[in-house]
């Protein structure tokens, strides 16, 4: 099914988002192998190693434009049983992820894309269904620092927006600090944004800032919490 998140300022969903279900496999921890990927390498430093004992993840999506708060929403999602709680200023949608029907769905839209935005290096390790590239020595579009790349393009088939790219810039250290999301791997980026602001919950790095370069669109995250 395709259907692309950046439909409603409504229902903002800002571009990012994860795949299809049937990529979903959420694993409790990256593959064991000798030498480990790229991507890998990113998952592991924010700590996916933890993420097998999460019984719950609340979280509050929020963003700002021009200095106004344009979409807020809560989640409280339970990996390991797919049950999800969605509420909003006008709703609360309750539903499990396999499950989804037509009062779910526009819920589950927005599910996808604020998870993708909170976990993005884990989608990294879980995602199927994608080729990845690394680049070593280019220069990031916002920082203008030397930094290495790693570009993901999604497979046409399925899922809410089916043929996106990304473009995730990270250092030496594996922890991402920019990235450019590609609407259907279009060769002009569709969004740039930072990641900043990073806290350590129960042993997940997670970024809870991300800019554009003129600072009039903020995404963030408040209200973590992780419970194992």
């Amino acid at each position: 099914m395709k259907y692309h998140l950046l439909y409603a300022v409504a229902f903002i969903s800002l571009s990012c988002v994860e795949k299809t279900t049937n990529r979903e496999t959420e694993p409790t921890t990256t593959k064991e192998t000798t030498e480990l990927s790229e991507a890998e390498k990113i998952a592991n430093n924010n700590g996916i190693a933890n993420w097998d004992k999460v019984t719950q993840l609340d979280f509050t999506f929020n963003v700002d434009r021009g200095g106004k708060n344009v979409a807020k929403r809560s989640w409280s999602w339970k990996p390991k049983t797919g049950d999800v709680t969605m509420i909003n200023n006008t709703d609360t949608i309750t539903y499990n992820r396999s499950l989804i029907d037509s009062t779910s769905l526009r819920a589950d839209q927005g599910f996808v894309n604020d998870k993708f935005w909170l976990l993005a290096p884990y989608q990294l390790a879980w995602d199927e269904g994608l080729t990845i590239e690394t680049t070593e020595g280019v220069t990031s579009p916002l920082s203008r620092k030397q930094s290495k790349k790693l570009t993901t393009v999604y497979s046409n088939d399925g899922g809410y927006t089916p043929g996106d790219a990304y473009d995730y810039f990270y250092g030496d250290d594996y922890m991402i600090t920019e990235w450019v999301y590609r609407r259907g791997n279009n060769p002009e980026p569709s969004m740039i944004t930072t990641f900043e602001d990073y806290k350590n919950i129960e042993g997940l790095n997670i970024a809870t800032m991300h800019r554009n370069e003129k600072d009039d669109f903020k995404l963030y995250f408040t209200d973590i919490t992780v419970i194992k």
